[in-house]
């Protein structure tokens, strides 16, 4: 068996490179391909000390090429262009631009073959949103477990999520043997029973290690204390040399077929403009025949640009492959703009707004089915919701359980609804163009990840039918300007009242307007839904996607619905086109409410005979910048009916 090389042994073979030829030295480092891993497992089980051996067994190596480095880049003047350490170990800066904090520690190091960015996961079940997220960029998985306490539900639960999450290469390092004597017994042990877990959820292969983080055990070299890790049943090599030798993903990724979501459009003087963004998968070069996805024009690549706004050409690249970052210029003037889809002409990727897909939950506020969330996927963002899932999974059984919603890091399966086409692969396929996260609108909060299984048929199957007479047409028949005024506030605060005034004051003066009162749609189009907080949030929608209806068809809208939640008000504002949805909260105490309780529903809901009330036993959330605000302790419903026509008609 040949001697595997010793970190002494790579330090001498770098020097010597250094002293000889420096310019070789600094090409070979620039060069070396990046993998980016993650360790990750339950609570103790090593990671963070494994992480420390593999810096400090990498320190020797590191150190002296970033002394080399410096040292040399001042004698030959290349300060700034090989010195990027700096630039790898800030790992959060995307996030960090997105408003989202990240819990997950990321390291760099290096060794003589390759560089590295590794994530230390925290093991915690409640923080497993932060798991996800190291593994999302992830080529790799190191999953820990202590010798002394075997698979675990947490090392489940990661395993799981690993492979959802689309990393290929796993590694079973089966940690702390110094602490069961390095048996061979307890090895095999846990090996077969994680085998089998594997096995369960569709790992092909992983590669298991005995190792000892405290001790170094096969970390950089094979150990002696493991002599019977060898043979065609085990590995038999160090988790560094394996670490070194795996594929990255990026190579995988250059076979595919081309995809570039476009970040956003370059144009630096008017006579130059390049559409920027990072190549998800693919290669492109000069005279390719790509198409802009969701439009569908098509156009030939003219440069592949390193340099935007420069006439020569020295710098234009003759070919561009995944992983890299580039400025892509057309042949002809056809639109495209951020959240479009460069592709290669004749195989470019789907686009449609209803999937399935696996959603991990990752808020402390348990999902909504029916609330409008928005998706981010790639650089596309658009307004989504999610049905009730399918089925939630039981990570320690793989068991598929029916359910409701989805709580702090579940994990199910469910259909997820856009407001527009998004143009996607499977995650399978492409994890840039099959993963997306939901954010909330209210707050900002990433509160999901999700992977793409595939489009729903109705989704392929149902098409916008054009029509010739437009709204514009309507609005222009009527002469108005079409818009909704949508009231909301306390039950008993006045919206009926006020709003069945504001429509006859708009009727005198032969306006065309139509009112949606709560009550009266709860007779009809809504009489199927309750109170519950899913039922009110589609009580809204069906609202909103009828008022949306009738301004196309020139109305001026009137609402008057309780609508307690702030994301479903802007759901429904986001329907509607720029200024044509105008807010108006009437604002009454809730103790005014109540001592006029017209309809005897707050002495019910006092008695615990009505549920689910609004300002009793449900919240309501008053808007935080209505078009029109009304207080009804300082004005008439008639002085109120006024000033909301003269905002509306703009006098």
């Amino acid at each position: 068996m040949t001697e595997a090389p010793t970190t002494t042994d790579s330090v001498y073979q770098t020097e010597a490179l250094i002293a000889e030829d420096i310019d070789a030295y600094l090409d070979v480092h620039q060069h070396k391909t990046m993998l980016r891993f993650i360790t990750c497992g339950s609570v103790d089980d090593g990671k963070s000390t494994l992480i420390g051996r593999l810096l400090y067994d990498s320190k020797m190596i590191f150190e002296d090429q970033l002394a080399a480095l410096e040292a040399d880049s001042k004698r030959v003047g290349t300060q700034g262009q090989e010195i990027d350490f700096a630039l790898l170990v800030d790992g959060l800066a995307a996030e960090r631009e997105q408003g989202i904090t990240i819990d997950v520690a990321y390291r760099f190091f290096s060794t003589e073959k390759r560089k590295f960015i590794v994530a230390d996961t925290p093991g915690h079940e409640q923080y497993t949103r932060n798991m996800v997220t190291g593994a999302s960029t992830a080529d790799l998985a190191v999953i820990l477990i202590d010798a002394r306490k075997g698979v675990l539900t947490q090392t489940r639960r990661h395993s799981f999520l690993a492979h959802l999450i689309g990393i290929r290469h796993i590694v079973l390092a089966v940690n702390k043997m110094d602490l069961v004597e390095y048996s061979q017994a307890r090895f095999d042990e846990i090996v077969a029973e994680y085998r089998a877990f594997a096995d369960s959820i569709g790992i092909a292969a992983f590669t298991a290690m005995p190792i000892s983080g405290f001790k170094g055990d096969n970390i950089t070299a094979p150990s002696e204390n493991t002599p019977w890790y060898t043979g065609p049943k085990y590995a038999g090599i160090s988790l560094i040399a394996h670490l070194e030798t795996v594929e990255v993903n990026a190579t995988a990724d250059q076979a595919k077929p081309f995809r570039m979501p476009v970040q956003w459009v370059n144009r630096p003087n008017l006579d130059f403009r390049g559409f920027s963004g990072l190549i998800a998968s693919g290669s492109v070069k000069p005279g390719d025949a790509v198409r802009v996805l969701p439009s569908g024009k098509t156009s030939t690549i003219s440069r592949i640009v390193t340099m935007p706004g420069k006439d020569a050409t020295d710098g234009d690249l003759p070919q561009a492959v995944a992983g890299q970052s580039v400025t892509l210029c057309f042949a002809d003037e056809i639109d495209c703009s951020r959240g479009d889809v460069i592709a290669m002409a004749d195989a470019p990727p789907q686009a449609a707004d209803q999937f399935e897909a696996s959603v991990v939950w990752m808020a402390d506020e348990a999902l909504i089915p029916g609330r409008a969330y928005w998706l981010k996927l790639g650089t596309q963002l658009v307004s989504a919701t999610v049905q009730a899932p399918k089925y939630v999974v039981n990570v320690n059984t793989m068991e598929h359980l029916a359910a409701k919603t989805l709580e702090l890091n579940a994990i199910g399966v469910a259909e997820v609804s856009t407001d527009k086409p998004v143009v996607f692969e499977s995650y399978e396929a492409n994890r840039t163009l099959g993963g997306f996260i939901l954010i909330d609108k209210i707050t900002n909060a990433t509160v999901a990840a999700g992977m793409i299984h595939f489009s729903l048929r109705r989704a392929q199957n149902v098409h916008w039918q054009a029509l010739d007479i437009t709204r514009e047409a309507h609005a222009g028949m009527k002469n108005q300007q079409p818009a909704v005024l949508w009231f909301t506030g306390l039950s008993g605060s006045g919206k009926s009242t006020i709003a069945n005034l504001v429509e006859k004051k708009l009727h005198r003066m032969n306006r065309h307007t139509f009112l949606l009162d709560g009550d009266n749609v709860r007779h009809g189009l809504n009489k199927d839904l309750g109170f519950t907080e899913t039922d009110r949030i589609e009580n809204i929608r069906r609202v909103g996607e009828v008022a949306r209806l009738m301004i196309d068809a020139g109305l001026i809208v009137i609402t008057a619905f309780i609508s307690p939640f702030r994301a479903e008000r802007e759901m429904v504002r986001a329907m509607m086109p720029d200024g044509e949805f105008l807010e108006v909260f009437i604002d009454t105490p809730l103790a005014e409410a109540e001592a006029r309780d017209v309809k005897g529903l707050y002495k019910k809901a006092r008695a615990g005979a009505l549920k689910n009330f609004t300002g009793i036993d449900s919240p309501y959330e008053a808007p935080y910048a209505p078009e029109v605000r009304i207080d009804t302790t300082k004005m008439t419903p008639e002085q109120a009916a006024d000033m909301i026509v003269e905002r509306l008609l703009g006098w």
